[in-house]
């Protein structure tokens, strides 16, 4: 027999199954020994006491053995010979897009600007020591997209969209934890992501697929409203009658191509601020009302939300034991993000602080029409790198300075190793966005006890948290509203916001691609 049972207990022992075992057996009454299985289906962390527990979903089998299914990709078919289907971008959208095109007997053509995951640390690298952006392979653009290295966090809000557990299922047939799949908040880290990545990349291209690197898309090739391919920057011309575009929320450039070819895209709210790093040590006494967190749970994160003149201030892409990088994607820019790798061990957290951001926030770049959101990010990222010195640098500040608007008389040692320059951060950010960040900071260490601290650092700026554009698309078709044959997709079209919700959205486009192509007839 089979049972499933809800369950809380302490960290400790959860963490030893023969302690687990003497819980289960407590709760339905019967001997240990005639339990033969413990499968973990959830699990999550409530520290909203003084004692933190641990909340677990359960799978008892009493008296029935256990036999376990290895998870596997679905059978896939050879399509080398057939209809080809272009996928701009190889991110978690155009990755996902392409194992569903294969899915569906359809050849995808994933064209990536970037490199291959084990090329691109080389020009990781030299952002952080030489401080030179290469437009093309950062941690934007690449293989894998921004995801790869920004450490693969997969909790996601977005369950009504589609199938997160599919998602889940096909990262651990790639070689991803099975931890991810019971997990209330899932995180692959940076350090196991390329792998993970590589190996959907070779299941694209074993089913026969391609994947191209170093491969620009310069031009959309249209005739009377319908996608004929497209043009590379080197020059190749490569036809097909649908196109998914899965370019990320940093391809200012195919923003810039849309409007001069006169196809629709619209200017989109998003948000905008800094990031702030402390202690993991410190964040794990506030969180789990502890001087230490023991063996037993992990580094601590923390959500928080506030309101503040009518705007909301809110934590973003929070990484415990983690690291802030350099993401611009262009000299002249300075761009911050955070990761974490799959231990998050580092000794200290970041997160993202932003402020809500509405589309008239931008008149002042009216006269760009749609990109006027990309040039107020563009102006704000541009100053950064101007007061930082001209380098990747980033502008800093201790955070109650911050709030006070007092500069700095030092900055202590950061994780971001590009370097910091103590500057006050009211003159890189809009006055709007300075003063709500302060007072949203004043509020955290109200709900927070300790956050608001002088030792920790406050890096400006966070500025690529979405897309400031949103490319329209039909709401059933999934294809752009007025070029047919054209699927816009992910985080770049303004329909995502994280590794999963991009994957899925990437699969409902190449869902519909096979509809629009009679390939609808294969069952997923």
């Amino acid at each position: 027999m089979r049972e499933e049972i809800q369950l809380q207990v302490s960290p400790e022992i959860a963490a030893h199954e023969e302690a687990l075992m003497k819980e289960v057996s407590r709760k339905l009454a019967i001997a240990s020994a005639e339990i033969r299985h413990l499968e973990v289906l959830k699990r999550s962390i409530d520290a909203r006491q003084r004692k933190v527990k641990i909340n677990l979903k359960l799978g008892v089998f009493v008296d029935e053995d256990f036999e376990e299914v290895p998870i596997q990709l679905p059978d896939y078919p050879d399509v080398s010979q057939a209809q080809e289907v272009i996928v701009v971008g190889a991110g978690p959208a155009g990755l996902f897009a392409a194992l569903r095109l294969i899915e569906k007997g359809l050849k995808p053509i994933v064209l990536e600007r970037g490199k291959d995951v084990k090329n691109r640390r080389r020009d990781l690298a030299a952002i952080t020591r030489a401080h030179i952006v290469n437009e093309d392979s950062n941690y934007c653009f690449g293989e894998g997209g921004a995801g790869t290295y920004s450490d693969g966090k997969l909790y996601t809000r977005s369950k009504k969209r589609g199938d997160v557990q599919r998602i889940l299922h096909l990262l651990v047939a790639h070689g991803a934890h099975p931890d991810i799949m019971v997990d209330a908040h899932p995180h692959i880290g940076t350090n196991k992501l390329p792998q993970i990545v590589t190996a959907v990349r070779e299941t694209i291209i074993r089913q026969g697929g391609k994947v191209v690197f170093d491969a620009k898309v310069s031009d959309i090739l249209i005739q009377q409203n319908e996608v004929k391919g497209v043009r590379l920057e080197r020059g190749d011309i490569l036809e097909a009658s649908k196109l998914i575009l899965a370019t990320g929320h940093s391809a200012r450039d195919i923003f810039a191509l849309l409007q001069q070819k006169g196809i629709r895209i619209e200017a989109k709210p998003f948000a905008l601020g800094v990031r702030v790093e402390h202690s993991q040590t410190l964040i794990d006494s506030v969180q789990y009302n502890c001087e230490s967190r023991g063996d037993y749970l992990p580094p601590a994160p923390y959500n928080i939300v506030r309101q503040v003149q009518g705007r909301g201030v809110y934590s973003f892409c929070m990484c415990p034991g983690g690291i802030i990088a350099p993401c611009a994607t262009a000299p002249g820019e300075v761009v911050t993000n955070g990761w974490s790798p799959s231990k998050r061990n580092q000794p200290t957290s970041n997160s993202g602080i932003v402020v809500e951001l509405k589309v008239a926030d931008f008149k002042e770049y009216q006269k760009m029409g749609p990109l006027a959101g990309v040039e107020f990010q563009k102006s704000i990222e541009q100053k950064a790198w101007t007061l930082a010195g001209k380098t990747q640098k980033v502008p800093a500040q201790r955070l109650v300075d911050f709030t006070q608007g007092k500069v700095s008389q030092d900055i202590p040692f950061t994780s971001y190793l590009p370097g910091t320059s103590s500057v006050e951060l009211g003159e890189v950010l809009p006055s709007f966005i300075y003063r709500a960040l302060q007072e949203g900071f004043r509020q955290f260490g109200k709900a927070m006890r300790g956050y608001l601290t002088n030792e920790a650092v406050v890096h400006a700026p966070e500025s690529r948290t979405s897309s400031p554009v949103r490319i329209p698309r039909d709401y059933q078709s999934l294809e752009h509203v007025e070029v047919k044959g054209l699927y816009p997709c992910g985080e770049g079209a303004g329909y995502a916001g994280g590794i999963i919700s991009a994957a899925i959205d990437g699969e409902k486009c190449a869902e519909q691609c096979a509809i629009s192509l009679g390939k609808a007839q294969r069952v997923s």
